[in-house]
């Protein structure tokens, strides 16, 4: 049965190879001319102009291979050490330190720890070093069209383009960003850039290319909008790897009273009692595997990468970067009183 799964698979991935080979250029395409007649008869576009564009817009090979292979697929102690590295925890104390004025008062406003803010921005593009270099048309037009399995979702999002470009006066050719077509230093996908970016600096643009106040706001206003509770924990280690095997209970949801009647972790402490849910999740180590407490403000951060890794990178990267920005003896200099870890 796998090796049938496998061979339907690999035959998919030809198809769309034959279709970006054989298109490169998707103006012929009939899908495309119904994309710009909802666009003209829904948003009033131009027809011509829209016609035009798309008959600059290229069709990438690259983007259905990279799509195709997420690093999400790795196991949990493969992934940690992608993000959990020295010149990132640095770079985030930097950032940090350069913007603290601005983390400091969309902390206060909206209740996201700035580790939090920075944490996201160091996963996401390490503060603006890498942001993609695909043209975000190209990008969403290759997997809006040519990758069947997340059409539907990538055509909404280039639906979401069109309109950001109309109303922040930007040419759709020039905006630059990942495979998947997510923008700027916090990679917004064009839906959430329209419904959550944020212009802090009162300068009449959404800028989450260049501005940090812009950024840090924006991805505040993201984590408010999906739910995120001030003064709540994230998750908590319930199990280390020296434990037995928790395979037979990953992901498990229930009441936190179940865990202690259990007696899984005797010294759980009093902030996760106060919640009523959580989810049981087991992150696989080398040896052996870890069971974690996770809590509602994971789950927000789930929102922004649905995946329990993801999240798990931003926590503890969130961590490293508050402990260190406090043991720094610049920073020492600098801060009054440490942020609290998450």
């Amino acid at each position: 049965m796998k090796s049938i799964n496998l061979l339907h698979r690999l035959i998919i991935i030809c198809h769309y190879f034959i279709i970006l080979s054989c298109a490169g250029s998707i103006k012929d395409q009939e899908t495309v001319d119904g994309f710009i007649e909802q666009m003209v008869a829904t948003h009033q576009f131009n027809d011509a102009e829209l016609t035009d564009l798309f008959n600059k817009v290229q069709l990438n090979e690259d983007i259905i291979k990279r799509i195709s292979k997420p690093s999400e697929g790795l196991p949990w102690y493969k992934y940690r050490k992608i993000f959990l590295k020295e010149p990132r925890i640095k770079a985030g104390v930097q950032f940090w330190r350069e913007n603290d004025g601005t983390l400091a008062a969309v902390e206060k406003e909206t209740g996201v720890p700035a580790e939090i803010i920075v944490a996201i921005i160091g996963v996401e593009t390490l503060y603006g070093q890498h942001t993609g270099h695909y043209r975000v048309i190209d990008a969403l037009s290759t997997l809006a069209f040519a990758y069947p399995p997340r059409s539907q979702f990538f055509r909404s999002e280039l639906e979401h383009f069109l309109l950001l470009c109309r109303e922040e006066h930007i040419d759709p050719l020039n905006p630059t960003g990942s495979y998947a077509g997510a923008m700027g230093m916090p990679q917004f996908m064009p839906s959430s850039y329209r419904h959550y970016a944020v212009d802090f600096n009162k300068d009449r643009h959404r800028d989450i290319w260049h501005d940090p106040s812009d950024v840090i706001a924006s991805i505040a206003n993201y984590f408010v909008k999906h739910g995120w509770q001030k003064n709540q924990s994230v998750i908590f280690q319930i199990l280390d790897k020296s434990h037995k095997s928790v395979k037979s209970f990953p992901f498990l949801k229930g009441d936190l009273s179940l865990l202690t009647s259990n007696s899984i972790n005797p010294k759980i402490s009093t902030p996760l009692l106060s919640t009523n849910k959580a989810k049981i999740i087991a992150f696989e180590q080398e040896n052996g595997e870890e069971l974690w407490a996770a809590l509602d403000n994971f789950y927000v951060i789930t929102r922004y990468n649905h995946s329990p890794l993801y999240a798990m990178a931003v926590f503890q990267l969130s961590l490293a970067i508050s402990n260190q920005r406090v043991s720094s003896p610049y920073e020492q200099n600098h801060i009054n009183t440490p942020h609290p870890g998450s």
